[in-house]
């Protein structure tokens, strides 16, 4: 896989309560990724941005949500998610900056 593809399957990393609690509890970490990404380009593209090891990459479809407005009734677009598990202790942090 290029380099170019890696930045493509990642789109950002997902902070929410839910994703906060999973990285304190299980060593997983929650990305934004994209659509047509598959389990293997997200465990490489991981390894090789953020320099840990990979155990295990779960990946789910976020349906978008219904929003309405006295306009009408429109949907949000749908997404996927990835949760990555890393090795003991390894850790991610994304406040760093790359210098």
């Amino acid at each position: 896989m290029n380099e170019e593809r890696m930045y493509k399957v990642l789109l950002g990393a997902h902070i929410s309560e839910k994703a906060t609690v999973v990285a304190e509890e299980a060593n997983q970490f929650a990305f934004k990724v994209a659509r047509d990404a598959t389990r293997p380009e997200i465990k490489k593209a991981v390894e090789t941005i953020y320099k840990v090891n990979v155990e295990d990459v779960t990946v789910l479809n976020v349906k978008g949500k219904v929003k309405r407005t006295f306009r009408g009734v429109s949907r949000k677009p749908s997404w996927k998610k990835a949760y990555v598990r890393i090795a003991e202790g390894q850790d991610i942090d994304f406040s760093a900056t790359n210098d």
